[in-house]
């Protein structure tokens, strides 16, 4: 969500997945995906400024050690650390697999000693 100034001072804030685009003539107006048009004070520089930076903040977010590996990128490490991770999940998974097996063991005992 971007926020932006309407032409009266007012502020308000905008899903800026929703602009189709924005033209300057003078006064910039942001045509949505819905139809509505919108006009701000703010400038389509401005404007394109405010979306890029509020995603590329969600790409940080969401990507935090991409950011890590472009600042101090080392392939080694990187493959260190792919390694260690792949290492993890395959001890996760052996992990919940016993303990799928012994579950399933300890019913099925459980079944005979009721039937018995």
């Amino acid at each position: 969500m971007i926020q932006l100034s309407r032409l009266n001072g007012e502020t308000m804030v905008l899903n800026s997945d929703l602009i189709r685009y924005a033209e300057a003539n003078p006064d910039t107006v942001i045509t949505l995906v819905t139809g509505e048009k919108i006009v701000v004070a703010e400038t389509c520089e401005e404007l394109m400024a405010r979306v890029h930076a509020y995603r590329s903040g969600l790409l940080r977010a969401a990507f935090p050690l991409a950011q890590q590996s472009v600042e101090g990128y080392s392939p080694a490490r990187e493959t260190a650390m792919s390694a260690k991770a792949a290492s993890n999940a395959v001890e996760q998974a052996k992990s919940a697999k016993h303990e799928m097996a012994d579950e399933e063991d300890r019913s099925w005992r459980r079944r005979q000693r009721e039937e018995d």
